[in-house]
């Protein structure tokens, strides 16, 4: 696994971040595990049947940075596809708390 202190996470190497994190056990806010792998811009996990996008990604990490009133507080208030996973994913790099 990458050193997460020693990376700065932008939305130009977001995609990068999370390929280079694949294979690893993360767990969704209800505590389910997963594990997802990349293929090319799409995000498979074992739990879901569709792909989530790297758009998708960007877009929510977009949001994220966007929420001055700190608005957005767990999945569901990401309001994107697949929001448990995204925000797993981005509560284990260190974007959101």
């Amino acid at each position: 696994m990458p050193d997460l202190e020693q990376t700065v996470i932008t939305k130009d190497n977001l995609w990068e971040v999370i390929a280079s994190y694949q294979g690893e056990g993360f767990y969704t806010a209800k505590q389910l595990p997963f594990t997802y792998s990349i293929k090319g811009g799409e995000f498979f996990t074992e739990r879901k049947k569709k792909s989530i996008t790297r758009a998708t990604f960007e877009q929510a990490y977009q949001k994220i940075q966007d929420d001055r009133e700190h608005k957005i507080v767990g999945p569901k208030t990401l309001n994107c596809f697949g929001a448990p996973y995204v925000w797993a994913v981005f509560k284990a790099l260190g974007i959101v708390s």
